[in-house]
């Protein structure tokens, strides 16, 4: 027995959904930031990385295949929401309204420019939050140490994903052709585990529920197929 409970962990964290290597990605990853941040910044620097790189890195490394963790919403969503909470922080002086209002705002615009990234939600937080009035100053000591934590966590996310096979910035797989018109086959679920064994990748949607999704598909299919015979 507990030889069987050993190989089980083993398989949960090296496996095609296991832990160990996101782990590992955003260990290295966030003490290359640290680094960086560190060796530019200076011993005496107020910050060398901030809370919400954290969060990213659990994104570009463990979801690597996610809208959520692409280059332009890790880099878009951070720092554009900790602009627009330093602009809320600097317009509303009561701090509870300005934090609420930080996120609605940013939740707007990382969804404008195309970047939603669950992060940007804490940097327009610490922008919102910061101690003290904004001034340059103090909106420099944000967003110079994100800017280079997130240089830093990006650059190590591209060799390292790549290194350990998953495609970073997602490539989405080669769509094979359409069966032929007229055919009206359906797919076991045995397929679909197939498929996403082929894919290697950790999809932040579940397996049952991609199966709903493809039921769902071939029952349109079928009904539309059905109207045309008619």
């Amino acid at each position: 027995m507990p030889y069987r409970l050993l190989v089980n962990a083993a398989t949960r964290a090296t496996g095609r959904l296991g832990w160990a290597r996101g782990a590992v990605g955003a260990l290295l990853g966030l003490i290359a930031a640290t680094a960086l941040a560190r060796l530019l910044l200076g011993p005496g620097a107020s910050s060398w990385l901030l809370a919400p790189i954290g969060a990213s890195a659990v994104l570009v490394f463990v979801l690597p295949a996610s809208p959520l963790a692409q280059p332009w919403p890790v880099i878009g969503g951070d720092l554009l929401s900790a602009l627009v909470g330093l602009a809320i922080a600097w317009l509303v002086p009561y701090p509870p309204l300005a934090a609420a209002l930080a996120i609605a705002a940013a939740i707007g615009t990382m969804s404008l420019a195309r970047c939603l990234h669950p992060p940007g939600g804490a940097c327009a937080l610490l922008g919102a939050l910061g101690a003290g009035p904004v001034t340059l100053h103090s909106a420099t000591a944000l967003l110079l140490p994100m800017a280079l934590n997130l240089a830093a966590l990006l650059a190590f996310a591209w060799f390292y994903n790549n290194a350990t096979g998953h495609s970073w910035p997602h490539r989405m797989p080669v769509v094979p052709p359409r069966p032929p018109v007229g055919w009206l086959g359906s797919y076991d679920i045995a397929d679909l585990d197939a498929v996403l064994e082929e894919w290697d990748e950790v999809l932040d949607v579940s397996r049952e529920d991609l199966d709903a999704l493809f039921r769902a598909v071939e029952r349109r299919v079928q009904r539309r197929w059905s109207n045309s015979r008619d």
